[in-house]
């Protein structure tokens, strides 16, 4: 079983709350970047390798290839997982990755998004996947930095 310390949604991926405030509070050595986009862009790689923190490695992943490989991670590894959205993290639940609980931290407000949190601008087909991965067990959190306090869940949901 692998030792998820953290899964987020962030549209930046990494950044510098994700690397030396988030890493730090969970004691991640691993950042995964499971996106499909960033998997097989090397300058893009090499730009988040810049903001990651230097005590823990970095891999961009597939989502597919997470699906098939977290199972393989040692338990000496503390993983963060980031995604860009709420579907993809979904993807990784529905294709057997055991995360139980899901950080959002940065969701920006884009063409036919609505802001609903301080950081988070969701869309239908957004709400939709934090339902169904609500369905599954997974529980949600909408904190931007760790220090400080997590925003009400139902913001989600609301129009």
């Amino acid at each position: 079983m692998p030792n998820i310390v953290l899964t987020r949604i962030d549209n930046r991926l990494i950044h510098g709350q994700v690397a030396t405030q988030w890493c730090g509070s969970v004691g991640a050595n691993l950042l995964l970047v499971a996106n499909d986009a960033v998997s097989t862009d090397k300058m893009r790689q090499g730009l988040l390798k810049m903001a990651a923190p230097g005590r823990a490695q970095t891999r961009f992943f597939s989502l597919d290839k997470t699906i098939a490989i977290i199972g393989n991670a040692s338990p000496k590894q503390m993983i963060a997982i980031i995604c860009e959205t709420p579907q993809d993290v979904l993807k990784l639940v529905e294709g057997g990755v055991p995360i139980k609980k899901v950080n959002i931290g940065n969701m920006h407000m884009s063409e036919g998004k609505r802001q609903v949190a301080t950081s988070v601008a969701v869309d239908d087909a957004d709400v939709e996947a934090f339902r169904r991965l609500q369905e599954l067990g997974v529980e949600l959190e909408i904190r931007r930095v760790p220090d400080i306090a997590a925003e009400d869940i139902n913001k989600l949901f609301t129009k």
